[in-house]
């Protein structure tokens, strides 16, 4: 296939998207400006290798302005019903992600700590018989 790139290359430009992401998260609260420009960068990237930007970077960019979001700065997130909104305070765009992956981890930690719990409760013995420590003591 002539148009493939290697893999190597590949790898190359997914290290360099985080590493935009990483330096634009750092840089906003002194250079929003910068960081909006890594975004840019980092956008161009993914394109021109066909790359999907990391699932935790993609919902730190407004998708309309593609200006870096930073919460309580230049982004305001409401969660309803099974949704987080985010609003871009730059352009005035909502953005909405469903959020039941993250519930259902919720409710399966939840779980797991209550059936640990619950085995935990279990292994330890409880012994009411008096007739063991009065044994004990001649």
């Amino acid at each position: 296939m002539p148009g493939r790139r290697p893999g190597w290359m590949m790898r190359i430009a997914r290290e360099r998207i985080d590493i935009l992401f990483q330096l634009a998260d750092k840089e906003f609260s002194r250079h929003p400006e910068r960081s909006h420009r890594y975004v840019e960068l980092a956008r161009r990237i993914s394109k021109k290798y066909n790359l999907r930007i990391p699932r935790k970077w993609r919902r730190r960019f407004c998708k309309e302005c593609y200006k870096f979001l930073k919460p309580g700065y230049n982004c305001r997130i409401r969660l309803s019903k099974g949704k987080i909104h985010y609003k871009c305070l730059e352009c005035g765009r909502i953005m909405r992600f469903p959020y039941m992956r993250e519930k259902k981890l919720k409710r399966r930690n939840k779980i797991e700590y209550h059936t640990l719990k619950k085995r935990a409760y279990e292994k330890i013995p409880i012994n009411n018989d008096h007739t063991d420590r009065e044994s004990r003591s001649q």
